[in-house]
């Protein structure tokens, strides 16, 4: 009796493995695709457009990462990127961005302004079909006094 039970309980957890790596392996698929029409040109695809900090720690690092993909069938060329105040600091590719390529946008926020609940802007201005993209961070910094306890 026993061997029987042990048996069941194997061929149960062997279904359940195998299962549970088929749905890992689909999600990874439907995870990795981003919708990447594409265009004559330079383009840019983004994995999200507004990045939610959330609630911050009072001087905690605020560095993000914008993810992108070039979409089109030529280069893509960053010529700048400007955050919409000086508490927002951008970088960007300066080489070209091959088609099909990733590429990242930095964006550092000062969380030393406690108490404030902030929204931001990184405009690009690239060659692609779109010149002109506008990236959003958003987010809560902590107060001081709440960093201090």
């Amino acid at each position: 009796m026993k061997k029987i039970i042990a048996l069941a309980l194997l061929v149960t957890l062997g279904v359940t493995t195998s299962n549970a790596q088929e749905t890992s392996k689909k999600l990874k698929a439907t995870n990795t695709k981003v919708a990447t029409a594409k265009v004559n040109g330079a383009g840019m695809v983004f994995v999200t457009e507004t990045i939610d900090y959330g609630t911050v720690a009072y001087n905690s690092d605020g560095r993000r990462e914008f993810v992108f993909t070039n979409n089109g069938n030529k280069p893509l060329i960053i010529t700048n990127a400007q955050g919409s105040c000086g508490c927002t600091v951008p970088t960007y590719p300066k080489e070209p961005i091959a088609p099909g390529a990733k590429g990242v946008i930095g964006v550092k926020y000062d969380t030393s302004r406690a108490g404030q609940a902030f929204t931001k802007t990184v405009t690009l201005t690239t060659n692609a079909v779109v010149p002109s993209k506008t990236l959003t961070i958003k987010g809560n910094v902590s107060a001081a006094d709440a960093a201090k306890s």
